[in-house]
């Protein structure tokens, strides 16, 4: 029983296992060794160089000189060497449509607040975004490169960073005063450098006034007792160096060839490396912070002398200038690249994501920090199910058979042309003169030995049956990529004799295939958009002003919930925008009619739902900025409470108490009306009494010639007239009540 209590307690064995794990422990908390990283990020940079360089880039490339529509390389001397270009009309013919299906709406892309106190922030979240990309970038060009590269080359990629730079601008000034140049000399980020120094010429010396001494008021005098003359006024030309440091969010399109990818990911989360390779100068990997020795070091020759799809788009210059051809030290250029790769690299058992900054073509580890996101969003075209995005296919990949088919056609058929119109002669060789059966001019003369030594080869025109297959060819291509002259608009001939019902059923069957291109390159929307709130949260260390809709706004990234949801708001549906426009009428009218039946608070319809309705009307009808017509309701708007109708019996109440309210009035006015004409009738007996008075007194003092106090006569009647009217108001005062 001891024995067996002594090693349940103890167990030696137990322990010596315990403190063997926790020495491994200890040994894995050190960080992954350096030669180990290079090791794992060069074997990784490596394979997926060789897929893009070696797989991708052939394809992408063709689709390129496709699009250009160069030459197929079998074209022989002497035929036609036409091109049908349907691989850039289809792409031409979807990009309109796209673009405005992504920008026509005010807000594409929203983000979905996690709960009701986040609704005011998801809406000035997406708001900002939308800045962020379009003024602060230019979004139209970013996202038209990259639908484009979709479209093209299987799949567009945007990358998004904060992009912190520090820039050099220098000025020159001419003319400054000496409290000017004290002043930019304060700034921390301002250098002077003075050219000349010289007097200002708008001073003359009569124009200087002696120093005075502030003591005496006097002017101040020298040894020699000369009055004290202040020095000239001087100028300066100079020149001002300013090292500005700035940061903002940069939303840039990669070219395929600089994107790399594992050739085994299905997608850019579970790829083994994301990476972006390009040849920077070095002035730009001095403004990242990089040492000019350090980067001076890696300069080579750039690392796209080999790749197809780098070359054809060049289609101007073919050759690719080296360093050496350089004699800008900052302009020469370095293999740099951006790699984020998750690896163990704290030896805690799980992996992190880590992004690795390599230069040179030994791929040399330069930087090593954690990271928070892969800043970047693909846009594959038709993805393939269970393949890399990459893969995707293309526009090319379904019009390019069409095209080598319909330039194949169209090269017989000038060539056909060509041989009816000018056929092959037939000569008697030694009975005609050469020379003159070789000249083209027009009525020349063809010399002959004998009649009928030369002779056309009649060549039928067999053209026409050509026509037959092309437009067989082009209904091919309207049924794989959906594009055709229905879907435009354009076809009349094939529309005018249809009915409404079949026009409006062709032209949707057409649109289909675009709409659903367009949702899948609407998820990268969601992506890029994505990233762009993670960058603003995370990076933006201040609130900024900006103008949304029409108004200046403070914004302050800082305080929101990065992990809000995304979903994309295009315009996508059946339809034309006729046809959108009345259905958007027809429920503007419902809800408003149930809005004047049921009243604000009803549960059918809300004034933001009626809101949504009327904006949504304004964006269709081509107004980006709905909020210069209408305001956006917000979804807990309560409308104010109207008071409750009264009963008919308070109705009669207020009615009753209205009528006896009318007749104190009225009764009122009656004795105020009296009042009035009791006063002015004893004014008028008043000023007939005093008339008379002072005609009698005018008669006593011409009679007798007293003398009688005119001014108490008056005192003593004015003052029973202000008592005659006191009682009147006093009487009115008492009868008001009744």
């Amino acid at each position: 029983m001891k024995d067996n209590a002594y090693n349940d307690e103890i167990d030696p064995i137990g322990m010596a296992e315990d403190m063997q794990r926790e020495a491994t422990e200890e040994s894995d908390d050190q960080p992954m060794d350096d030669a180990e990283l290079q090791s794992i990020i060069a074997s990784e940079i490596e394979d997926a160089v060789s897929y893009i360089d070696s797989d991708l880039s052939p394809f992408r490339a063709q689709a390129t000189r496709y699009y250009r529509g160069d030459p197929f390389g079998n074209e022989t001397e002497g035929s036609s060497h036409a091109i049908s270009t349907e691989v850039r009309d289809t792409v031409n013919a979807m990009l309109p449509s796209i673009m405005r299906t992504m920008f026509s709406s005010e807000r594409a892309v929203e983000f979905v607040p996690n709960g009701p106190e986040d609704v005011k922030v998801a809406e000035q979240a997406t708001d900002y975004a939308n800045y962020v990309l379009q003024s602060d970038n230019d979004g139209f060009l970013v996202m038209y490169s990259t639908f484009k590269d979709s479209l093209i080359r299987k799949c567009g990629v945007v990358k998004t960073w904060w992009d912190e730079r520090t820039t050099v601008r220098i000025e020159e000034y001419t003319g400054l005063d000496e409290q000017t140049i004290m002043l930019i000399e304060s700034e921390p980020d301002a250098t002077v450098s003075v050219i000349s120094q010289y007097d200002d010429p708008s001073i003359t010396p009569e124009m200087l006034q002696p120093q005075v001494d502030p003591m005496t008021g006097q002017p101040m005098l020298d040894e020699m007792g000369q009055p004290i003359m202040p020095a000239m006024p001087q100028l300066f030309d100079a020149t001002i160096k300013r090292t500005i440091k700035s940061g903002r969010i940069a939303v840039s399109a990669v070219p395929p060839e600089e994107f790399l990818l594992s050739r085994n990911a299905r997608s850019l989360e579970d790829s083994s490396i994301v990476a972006h390779r390009k040849m920077a100068t070095v002035a730009e990997l001095i403004e990242m912070g990089y040492d000019e020795d350090e980067v001076m070091t890696y300069v080579t020759s750039t690392d796209f002398e080999s790749n197809d799809e780098y070359l054809s788009r060049r289609a101007i210059s073919t050759t690719i200038g080296s360093n050496s051809e350089s004699n800008n030290p900052m302009m020469m250029r370095v293999l740099y690249i951006e790699a984020w790769v998750r690896v163990d690299y704290d030896n805690d058992g799980l992996p992190e994501l880590r992004k690795l900054c390599c230069m040179g073509e030994g791929y040399e580890i330069v930087r090593n920090v954690p990271a928070d996101m892969i800043p970047f969003a693909d846009f594959p075209c038709d993805p393939e199910p269970h393949t890399s995005p990459l893969e995707a296919t293309s526009v090319f990949d379904l019009t390019k058979d069409l095209q080598e088919i319909k330039s194949d056609i169209l090269r017989n058929t000038l060539d056909s042309l060509a041989q009816s119109i000018h056929p092959r002669t037939a000569v008697v060789e030694g009975q005609v003169n050469m020379d003159d059966v070789l000249n083209n001019e027009t009525g020349a003369i063809v010399r002959m030995r004998a009649p009928g030594m030369v002779q056309p080869l009649t060549t039928p025109f067999v053209g026409a049956e050509a026509f037959t297959m092309l437009g067989y060819m082009d209904q091919v291509k309207e049924n794989r990529t959906g594009m055709s002259k229905a879907a435009m608009g354009l076809n009349a001939d094939a529309l005018q004799s249809s009915t409404k019902a079949a026009v409006a059923a062709t032209v949707t069957a057409s649109q289909m295939r675009l709409e659903l291109i367009t949702r899948i390159l609407s998820n990268g929307m969601k992506l890029l958009f994505k990233n762009l709130l993670h960058l603003i949260v995370t990076h933006q260390e201040k609130e900024r002003t900006v103008r949304l809709r029409n108004e200046w706004v403070t914004v302050d990234p800082r305080s929101w919930n990065s992990s809000m949801d995304v979903t994309t708001n295009v315009a996508l549906g059946n339809g034309d925008t006729e046809q959108k426009m009345a259905m958007l009428n027809t429920i503007s009218n419902i809800q408003k009619d149930a809005l004047m039946q049921m009243g604000p608070s009803n549960p059918l319809v809300s004034p933001a739902q009626f809101s949504y309705t009327l904006r949504k009307m304004v964006e269709l009808a081509g107004f980006k900025d709905s909020s210069q017509f209408f305001n956006a309701v917000p979804a807990d708007y309560a409308p104010p409470e109207k008071p409750d109708k009264p009963t008919p019996e308070e109705i009669l109440a207020q009615v009753q108490a209205q009528s006896i309210q009318a007749d104190i009035q009225k009764k009122a006015a009656e004795l105020e009306l009296d009042r009035e004409k009791m006063i002015r009738s004893d004014d008028r007996e008043r000023d007939r009494q005093e008339s008379d008075i002072m005609v009698k007194v005018q008669e006593m003092q011409l009679k007798y010639g007293a003398q009688v106090d005119m001014a108490s006569i008056r005192a003593m009647m004015e003052r029973d007239r202000e008592a005659m009217r006191g009682m009147s108001a006093a009487q009115a005062q008492q009868q008001g009540p009744m």
